[in-house]
């Protein structure tokens, strides 16, 4: 680890979870989540369904809209709120269950194996328990976003990440909705000059083997896909040599941090800075 980097713990890293009706599972998640982090912020996105009296008397930080605002307001509000608690990096983890709370001590592990960079729980575990169109739609999510990132990424739409606080001070990050979150990454490669490493986890859906509940998905295949599209093509075109960004992303291979293996070589932590 560079000598001016601060190593990520518990104690110096704040977990946002933006939250749209998550009744369901919402405590489950906190709780979760408060078992391995100190501080766990929570947006509710305008909910009508009692989420935040879900969690009363947890000892969290809630924010509240006072009318749905969408995921990517949810998130900018998390993250300023994060930033001025002091926090050196900000997880986050969707309501619904879907991401668990034992992954965070490999995102920050993982997190300090790649200083500086972007680090995304890639659901590549028991894959074959995602529906296919959401396996379609990922890998043509990450198809586009590398064309904008510059370098290719595994499991671009996953909402389990982990970002640096140089990245969350990024500002007028554009977008709205899931599309936010699309642009969180080309930001980050483009701005703040950060990698970007897919850590493999377990991809968690409502399968007839699957014990845990969920709630169906906000994300609505084909009219985010059509959304994060086509507002990646307008930052490549504004990019300019769209060809030439094209044939970059295609030969810079992704980082995929695999210490056991599985599916890739762990790569050397200098090798993580795609970006630079």
């Amino acid at each position: 680890m560079p000598e001016n980097s601060v190593r990520l713990h518990r104690g110096n890293v704040a977990v946002v979870i933006p939250a749209l009706n998550e009744s369901l599972r919402i405590r489950e998640v906190v709780e979760g989540a408060l078992a391995q982090c100190d501080r766990v912020i929570v947006v509710d996105d305008g909910s009508d369904d009692g989420t935040s009296e879900c969690i009363a008397g947890l000892p969290v930080t809630v924010l509240r809209h006072p009318r749905r605002m969408g995921k990517g307001a949810s998130l900018r509000d998390g993250f300023r709120e994060a930033l001025r608690q002091g926090v050196r990096a900000v997880l986050t983890m969707d309501g619904d269950g879907q991401h668990s709370a034992e992954d965070i001590p490999r995102l920050l592990d993982s997190a300090n194996r790649h200083p500086g960079c972007v680090i995304i729980g890639a659901r590549l575990r028991k894959r074959r328990c995602q529906p296919w169109h959401r396996r379609l739609g990922n890998e043509f999510g990450d198809w586009g976003i590398a064309w904008g990132c510059g370098f290719r990424i595994v499991d671009s739409q996953s909402g389990q990440r982990l970002y640096p606080d140089a990245v969350c001070a990024l500002e007028n990050v554009p977008g709205e909705g899931f599309v936010f979150e699309a642009q969180m990454l080309i930001s980050a490669a483009r701005c703040a000059g950060a990698g970007i490493v897919s850590l493999p986890v377990e991809s968690r859906y409502a399968t007839p083997g699957e014990p845990a509940q969920f709630r169906k998905s906000h994300f609505r295949l084909w009219r985010d896909l059509y959304n994060i599209t086509s507002h990646v093509v307008v930052q490549i075109w504004r990019q300019g040599d769209m060809l030439h960004a094209y044939r970059r992303a295609r030969a810079t291979p992704p980082v995929i941090d695999d210490p056991d293996g599985e599916f890739a070589a762990a790569p050397l932590p200098q090798d993580s800075h795609q970006a630079g």
